[in-house]
């Protein structure tokens, strides 16, 4: 049987963003992203916090090339070239293709890439969900399945060409705690497989402190703070209930309201 080969995913592999002087100004003179200086390390999860409205999704997009900056620039180390699915994109809500099952959601990125044969594709595919816990729901199509499963389709298909960038735009949003905390919980276990550089946006101070290396507070299209997290690492749901975690909580809760 045919698999297809992907790179073996490393920290030193992975990509860094950089983002230097970067704003984007629309008709009208609103400037959603102002003077953005900032470098995601390769590896590490980072949180984009802030107000609605502050700019987070536009510097996510920037970073996705969905956006172009009127100024500055942002460059990912190694570059990532063409369509090769080198950087991948989880919405907030899923967008799976209702025609399609699971597997052939999830197996849709290598087809539009060319990557691999009909077989290495759906066994790819196949992995991947086994890995997300949906091994019962390949066949099913989105109106069959829940929230939760279908973020976790989504996240499956974002990860299908090993991307070296993963960006989420509040991904966990419209779920529930629950569903929240376990999709929260399963993203931190494929990052300890796959190490992949990450950037999410998300307005939950708890979940941005239980996944991030690091938390970029903004402000009305700025930068205001990086805060760099001390919690050690493997995360687990039972570090919510330590000090350490409240105190943290609580310098990240300082800043978004903008105290020393």
């Amino acid at each position: 049987m045919e698999k297809i080969q992907n790179p073996v995913n490393e920290a030193d592999n992975a990509s860094a963003i950089h983002c230097e002087s970067l704003s984007i100004q629309y008709p009208g003179g609103t400037r959603a992203v102002d003077q953005v200086e900032l470098t995601v390390e390769s590896g590490e999860i980072l949180s984009l916090i802030g107000p609605s409205g502050c700019g987070k999704t536009t510097l996510l997009r920037l970073m996705a090339s969905l956006e172009l900056p009127t100024h500055g620039s942002v460059s990912l180390r190694p570059p990532v070239v063409g369509h090769e699915g080198g950087i991948a994109f989880v919405f907030q809500q899923p967008a799976l293709l209702p025609w399609r099952t699971a597997l052939e959601n999830v197996a849709l990125p290598l087809e539009l890439i060319g990557r691999g044969s009909a077989q290495g594709r759906r066994e790819l595919a196949s992995d991947l969900l086994n890995t997300v816990g949906l091994e019962k729901a390949m066949s099913s199509f989105p109106s069959e399945l829940s929230g939760g499963m279908k973020m976790r389709v989504s996240i499956a298909r974002a990860l299908v060409t090993d991307p070296n960038v993963l960006l989420l735009d509040e991904p966990f949003a419209a779920l529930d705690d629950m569903l929240r905390i376990q999709l929260g919980q399963l993203l931190l276990e494929l990052w300890e497989k796959q190490r992949f550089t990450a950037v999410m946006v998300t307005h939950n101070i708890a979940e941005s402190v239980l996944l991030s290396h690091r938390i970029a507070v903004m402000r009305q299209g700025a930068l205001q703070t990086v805060l760099n997290n001390p919690l050690p690492r493997p995360r687990c749901e039972s570090l919510r209930t330590t000090v350490e975690f409240g105190e943290f909580y609580g310098c990240v809760s300082h800043a978004l309201r903008g105290e020393a």
